[in-house]
């Protein structure tokens, strides 16, 4: 077979609706306020509520009825995200097809609710159907013209393009795999493309409005050719032992007729009837088996039926609420709100009256399945049950599960801020949490706004926490970042000291108590970021060290207001937020298996990412089993030089082994768990008391850089300190009945 054959498609053969995305308007909208309209302190700002008109154009006159999106009131980045299915198919294109789009506000007259129109066909100079985002300039004021030729072109003339369209069609090209991913290096690039728009819209006083559309994407590129025009097509397959694959892409999509039949069985009228139904034993066993689903898992349209046609008996059953909001059509909401959509009025009001659902199960309601208001509503109430200590430990999921609001001062974001002001460890992390997201280039203003109710509400307490002004709670938040910023130069300055560790070790405590003499003994008590009820007042550089590595991690003592002492471990130039979500794991699990009186003896160390590439880790003194074995050749040998015990098995305390059991078999259960590789004896680590645990989790899912890595992380040194294979089989099977 040739290499040049089956790379594209034609466009009469695509028997599929023409699909496209609506994504968002980009710019500021004039000022909306007439030049008669007296405008008084008391009159309320108005504010605008826009939907984009979609009309398709075939040779300059409409074919088929346009599309609207629905409303949008959320600004001043307004954003749809919604997918427009036209009437139309591929197959009935014509080379000069084209779309256009209209930007209305009805939120004034009809006089001057146009805000602006664009206008962009569907192939390109090549006759190839264009595919991916698609940034259109809109002319304001103007009604998008579907002429040939178009008043309203959306594509900016080459005469008039700077850099940032240039950049703008490289990352279209990059979104389509076209460009190769390296994520240092994209990093840097889409923060220099950060620096160049912001540099561009100060230029044009964002006199402009964009519109920006997604075209659908096919498995090879879609060339125009006519219906029963003459294609010579590719030479027959000749070997029948060649074998063509063939992209379907109305795989997985619903069969209309199915989708029909299932809304018409949902009616309304079928409310009294379904009340009094029960399943059978067959759809009895069903739907527990549906229930026992994971939270990703896809229900299938029988299964969707099933859950709502027993809707009414399964109320009693709180771990059904989410099984059955996922078998609701929420996709149709946003469209037809004002016609009261029967199915999800119903399902609203069902929720209210459902058997009230625990915590965990709310987090699922945030995830971005769900785009209802309400739904997200009522998880934020279930929520709002759990205590600071449990809120604590979903607070980095609930941080993320921002990105997937409808605004930005959401009910979520509003609860996340109201418990941090009466907690200083909630809003010390919720502050960072919100502060690491800022360089995210489509979210980064909601977490801003995040950040900004957060500093609000705490400086109006007055007392705050603990009997403490508000304000100076806040400023002694702020001075982390100060800190971090000081401790992120030293690092760079010891990295670039020639010669070995110790030199380096030398030039970091000079850098800590000579020139850099402030971070010894702070102005003012700051608190911890790893544990913000902890204030810290300065470092002590003697105690101060680096580790060996490339990055030079540095291992600093700190002094607290208690007289005390406190180690953290600051690193620079690696990301470290991976690390933190699989600690967060770790301490979870920790906490369900102790609420089973199960206590493993693991080691959740603290992990906290204080920016995209460096953060903090608790320092829990250690040693790891490459050094301990090659100084003291076993695991055994080291845990008789602290806890020796004649009588004890192999010379140690019962305690000791237990602890280093326990500790061995709930890593190995978690690392299979999370897929957790690049595992080797210097990033396992051993405490005196017996405690084994996992450190540097660059691998997780299932990735390892090694070839045909062990699903389960036991190593043969770890096996011979539990008395060999035969009573580690042993030891494995009286775990497994316990657990």
């Amino acid at each position: 077979m040739g290499s040049n054959e089956f790379r594209f498609f034609l466009s009469c053969d695509i028997n599929l609706p023409v699909t496209f995305r609506v994504e968002r308007l980009e710019g500021t909208l004039p000022s909306v306020n007439s030049p008669n309209s007296v405008i008084d302190s008391t009159t309320e700002e108005r504010r605008p509520e826009l939907y984009v008109e979609c009309a398709l154009y075939i040779d300059g006159a409409p074919f088929g009825l346009p599309t609207r999106t629905r409303l949008e009131s959320m600004g001043p980045s307004y954003y749809w995200n919604e997918l427009i299915t036209l009437s139309t198919k591929y197959r009935d294109l014509t080379e000069h097809s084209q779309l256009a789009l209209t930007v209305w506000d009805v939120s004034c007259g009809k006089d001057e609710g146009l805000v602006g129109g664009a206008t962009i066909l569907l192939f390109n100079s090549k006759k190839q159907l264009k595919t991916g985002k698609q940034k259109l300039r809109l002319w304001q004021g103007k009604e998008a013209d579907g002429s040939l030729p178009t008043t309203t072109p959306g594509k900016v003339p080459r005469n008039e393009r700077g850099e940032l369209e240039r950049l703008e069609k490289l990352v279209n090209k990059y979104e389509r795999g076209q460009i190769q991913h390296v994520d240092w290096l994209d990093r840097l690039t889409f923060k220099a493309m950060e620096r160049i728009k912001d540099r561009e819209s100060c230029r044009n006083g964002n006199s402009y409005l964009y519109l920006v559309v997604d075209f659908c994407s096919f498995e090879h590129r879609v060339v125009f050719q006519e219906s029963g025009a003459n294609f010579l097509p590719p030479p027959p397959i000749t070997s029948t032992n060649e074998l063509v694959t063939v992209w379907d892409p109305e795989v997985g999509k619903m069969n209309p007729s199915e989708h029909k039949q299932l809304k018409l069985a949902r009616s309304l009228t079928r409310g009294i009837i379904d009340r009094d139904l029960k399943p059978s034993s067959t759809e009895r066993k069903s739907i527990q088996r549906i229930l026992k689903y994971p939270p990703t898992r896809t229900l299938s349209g029988d299964e969707k039926q099933l859950l709502w046609k027993f809707r009414f008996s399964l109320m009693s059953e709180k771990r059904a609420l989410t099984k059955f909001l996922r078998s609701v059509e929420w996709s149709d909401v946003q469209i037809v709100v004002l016609m009261k959509l029967q199915e999800a009025k119903q399902a609203l009001e069902l929720m209210g009256k459902w058997q009230m659902i625990d915590v965990c199960d709310a987090l699922e309601l945030l995830s971005p399945v769900f785009e209802s208001e309400e739904v997200r509503a009522y998880a934020v109430s279930i929520l709002e049950r759990a205590d600071d200590e449990e809120l604590q430990c979903y607070l980095l999921q609930l941080v993320q599960a921002l990105r997937f609001e409808r605004s930005d001062k959401s009910r979520l974001s509003q609860f996340l801020v109201h418990r941090s002001s009466s907690n200083i460890e909630l809003a010390s992390f919720l502050r960072w949490y919100v502060f690491v997201e800022f360089h995210d280039p489509v979210h980064a203003k909601r977490f801003y706004s995040t950040h900004e109710m957060l500093a609000e509400s705490m400086t109006k307490l007055a007392p705050g926490l603990n009997g403490e002004d508000g304000s100076k709670l806040w400023h002694s938040l702020v001075c982390q970042t100060e800190l971090t910023a000081q401790l992120g130069s030293i690092t760079r300055d010891v990295g670039n000291v020639r010669g070995n560790t110790q030199k380096k070790i030398e030039k970091l405590r000079q850098l800590l108590s000579g020139l850099l003499s402030e971070l010894t003994y702070f102005e003012e008590p700051i608190r911890s970021p790893l544990a913000p009820r902890v204030l810290i007042t300065g470092i002590v550089p003697s105690e101060s060290s680096i580790f060996k590595s490339a990055l030079h991690p540095l291992r600093l003592t700190f002094r607290t207001e208690n007289g005390g002492t406190c180690k953290i471990i600051f690193k620079k130039g690696d990301d470290i937020r991976q690390d933190q979500l699989v600690v967060q794991m770790v301490s979870l699990m920790d906490r369900l298996l102790k609420l089973e009186n199960l206590d493993l003896h693991l080691t959740p160390y603290k992990v906290l990412a204080t920016g995209q590439d460096e953060g903090m880790l608790e320092f829990i003194p250690s040693h790891s089993l490459a050094l301990i074995l090659s100084e003291h050749r076993s695991i055994i040998s080291y845990l008789q030089k602290f806890h020796p015990d004649e009588h004890g098995p192999f010379g140690i305390t019962a305690t000791c082994l237990e602890t280093f059991i326990k500790s061995c078999a709930g890593y190995s259960v978690i690392t299979y768990i999370l897929g957790i590789g690049d595992r080797h004896l210097d990033n396992l680590l051993l405490r005196d008391d017996g405690r084994l645990f996992h450190v540097d989790f660059g691998y997780i899912l299932g990735r390892d850089p090694k070839p045909f890595p062990p699903p389960m992380k036991l190593c043969k040194e770890m096996v011979e300190a539990m008395g060999g294979a035969e009573r580690f089989s042993l030891t494995l099977f009286c775990f497994s009945c316990l657990s």
